[in-house]
């Protein structure tokens, strides 16, 4: 292990242009390998239905299935034979979960603008809803439950989940009894880009959704993307990404097994510690280097060194300046007034608030949903929520004395806009009121 095992170090201020537009502009570019790969899966999925499914399966995945479809009974037995503290475990996360999002449900509205003018919004289930659950180099059934507990309290009629077959030609068992935890409806053993294309078009045995969501690699990602037009997603969610910043309150080893712990999650993840302050930066440098010393895996060792930093800054207001840049997935303030940087934070993901808010809770048990934009995208996007789960249907009523009042000026902005078919419609009332 050589001496600096992560790509940045030094002042944030000196970091050159080319340097910070890299810690910044993550995934800006979509690697074309994968879209054209993806362009193929998509179009053989649509052509060839189950069929294709099953030689994907067979190609990619190894396995041969006699099933697309895991049977309900597995489910249950998965569950059953699961160890009893891990259980209790996912159960715990699922009622954080259902908790947490039930507070957070919208409610209808109306306002009165003019005197019998009556505008709405009513937020309505969607009918069905496909989750991906990743597989391949681990299991993630807490990425089932972020998604499918809000599907439910949301009040989504119909629950589907695709999750790549293990070598057994199922899912693990783990993510099987986080599927009837969550009271999912239909489970598939389907990975990648096909099972995104499958809950897109629909097959003889996959159901058509009206949105997909869930995290996934790049192919996954990748086929959301070019099927947006076809069903809903949710939100771009790639490798996983974490901001520290710390000042001379914080603990470093904590710093330290915070940024390992996200850079363990792929060898693209993205952790960046921010430093302020003099004399900051080294503790959280050695902390670092002795918990590498002490065992990581490959991943984060990886991600280190392709995309790690520690870099100091002078104030907490240039951190923050920095972090409205970067706009993270995971930002942790670990600080010596953390609920006031708080206020100042904007483009995150999620917000890890002081230094024993471990984004490690955020993942599993707070409540809180763990499926968050990354590469930037939490300028625009937010991380996935029951309001995902809906979708809003937009209401008005006009009474007939209101009516006279509107058509004259609404048929002068009809005019004015060329739509005289508007502006009749309209002058109809005028003298009915």
């Amino acid at each position: 292990m050589s001496d600096q095992p992560w790509r940045f170090r030094g002042a944030l201020a000196e970091l050159d242009r080319e340097g910070r537009a890299f810690l910044c502009r993550r995934d800006s570019a979509r690697d074309p390998s994968v879209r054209e790969r993806t362009r193929q899966i998509i179009s053989q999925v649509r052509q060839g239905g189950d069929g294709a499914l099953r030689a994907l399966a067979l190609e990619l995945d190894g396995v041969r299935l006699d099933s697309l479809e895991v049977p309900r009974r597995l489910w249950g037995t998965a569950l059953r034979e699961l160890q009893p503290e891990l259980r209790s475990a996912l159960e715990r996360a699922a009622a954080n979960i259902a908790r947490a999002h039930r507070a957070f449900v919208p409610r209808q509205a109306e306002v009165e603008t003019e005197a019998g003018v009556r505008v709405g919004r009513r937020p309505d289930p969607l009918r069905r809803v496909g989750i991906y659950a990743p597989g391949g180099r681990a299991s993630y059934p807490s990425s089932l439950l972020m998604a499918a507990v809000p599907a439910r309290v949301a009040g989504v009629a119909e629950v589907i989940v695709c999750s790549p077959p293990a070598p057994s030609g199922t899912p693990s068992g783990v993510v099987l009894a986080a599927a009837e935890i969550g009271q999912v409806d239909r489970l598939f053993a389907l990975g990648g880009a096909g099972a995104i294309a499958a809950m897109a078009f629909g097959t003889d045995t996959v159901p058509r959704v009206d949105r997909i969501v869930g995290p996934g690699n790049a192919y996954v990602a990748e086929a959301k993307m070019q099927l947006s037009s076809e069903v809903g997603i949710d939100l771009p969610a790639g490798p996983s990404e974490l901001l520290a910043i710390a000042d001379a309150a914080a603990d470093p080893k904590v710093i330290a097994r915070e940024l390992l712990a996200q850079a363990e999650h792929d060898p693209d993840a993205s952790v960046v510690a921010l430093a302020v302050g003099r004399g900051v930066a080294d503790p959280i440098e050695a902390a670092l280097r002795d918990a590498l010393r002490e065992g990581a895996r490959a991943e984060a060792q990886r991600s280190l060194s392709a995309r790690g930093a520690v870099l100091s800054v002078s104030s907490l207001e240039e951190a923050l300046d920095f972090a409205a840049e970067f706009a993270p997935e995971h930002l942790l303030l670990a600080v010596s007034a953390p609920d006031a940087a708080l206020e100042k934070v904007r483009n995150a993901g999620a917000v890890f608030v002081g230094e024993t808010s471990s984004v490690a809770f955020g993942d599993y048990l707070t409540g809180a949903n763990h499926v968050l934009p990354t590469a930037g995208l939490g300028r625009a996007y937010s991380g996935l929520s029951v309001i995902d789960f809906m979708r809003w249907t937009s209401y008005q009523q006009v009474d007939r004395a209101a009516a006279a009042r509107l058509a004259e000026d609404t048929g002068l902005l009809a005019e004015s806009e060329g739509l005289p078919a508007h502006a009749a419609a309209a002058r109809a009332w005028r003298r009915q009121g």
